[in-house]
């Protein structure tokens, strides 16, 4: 990221939180976390990008509680329904939802515990006592928790997650660059980062959500290369699915075409039918209302011109 982007984000944002405390908001997509600290030897501080999302006060739409334990000899979890095939697994008994996570780096138990209702809105995490004892502070939903509660409480609330870019142009208006790595998603984000106006809020990850009736944008703390990420919003205005060509090229989309590239780029629970329908009629209304487009590109500022051409 060029220097002049890096001093932009900066005077963009006042990080709220600087000192470790007992209570964490955090507001990603206009969805509240509140964590709140259940051991006073237990404190509370946001990392990264986080910091930008962290806000003072809020009604939660998602509430946990967060504590030390011994997870040397944990209960079962119920069934497994979802391997990460590393960090974590994915566990559901009586209508509840548990996270485990391993890493070889601290030992052969579980380090975090993450334990949520059937509608991902309440919750508790447990932190292996002697990982963590003595610690001054930590990320009580340090990546990729915080994003796998907030992908299942989207999927059931009018909401996906998308692997994309997002740009908002100088008319205040949002469009989305999805794409699988590689596709071109930061170069994307470093093409616009100069053009006047332009705000992008993510290079790897944006919120899509419907809200008094219209679709909009958001920028996430789980950025990519580039390290775009923005607590801001802009309404939906075009969708560009990217692939690298030997030109600029737009090429529109079926409705159906539009819906399956979108799925691709999203991250679905398969594990949750009712989210996953959810997510489903989701994609539908937003390939229905947004016009979709496939853009095939020369990694260069002349692709900026050219979408420009396209955007109102």
């Amino acid at each position: 990221m060029h220097c002049a982007g890096k001093l932009q984000r900066a005077r963009d944002f006042v990080r709220v939180v600087m000192r470790p405390t007992n209570r964490l908001l955090i507001q990603i997509a206009d969805v509240v976390y509140a964590v709140t600290s259940a051991d006073p030897a237990l404190k509370f501080k946001a990392e990264g990008t986080v910091q930008d999302f962290v806000i003072r006060r809020s009604k939660p739409d998602i509430s946990i509680k967060a504590r030390l334990d011994d997870l040397s000899n944990v209960r079962p979890l119920g069934k497994m329904v979802f391997d990460s095939g590393t960090l974590w697994q994915l566990y559901q008994d009586n209508g509840t939802y548990t996270f485990s996570f391993k890493s070889d780096a601290l030992g052969p138990f579980p380090y975090r515990v993450a334990t949520v209702d059937k509608d991902f809105k309440s919750g508790e995490v447990l932190f292996h006592r002697p990982y963590f004892e003595g610690k001054q502070h930590i990320h009580p939903l340090e990546y990729p928790l915080d994003e796998l509660l907030f992908i299942n409480h989207l999927a059931l609330a009018e909401g996906i997650e998308v692997h994309a870019c997002g740009v908002v142009d100088s008319y205040g208006k949002g469009h989305l660059f999805p794409g699988q790595s590689g596709a071109g998603k930061t170069t994307t984000a470093r093409l616009w980062q100069d053009e006047p106006g332009i705000t992008i809020l993510s290079d790897d990850r944006i919120i899509l959500r419907k809200i008094d009736n219209r679709l909009w944008m958001y920028g996430t703390p789980w950025h990519g290369e580039a390290a775009f990420a923005a607590q801001k919003r802009a309404p939906l205005k075009h969708i560009y699915f990217l692939e690298k060509g030997e030109r600029n090229q737009l090429l529109t989309l079926r409705m159906i075409e539009s819906m399956g590239n979108l799925f691709t780029c999203s991250f679905p629970p398969f594990y949750n039918r009712r989210a996953l329908d959810s997510m489903m009629s989701f994609l539908s209304e937003v390939v229905s209302a947004i016009p979709c487009y496939e853009l095939r590109f020369l990694p260069d500022k002349r692709v900026v011109e050219f979408v420009q051409q396209w955007r109102h």
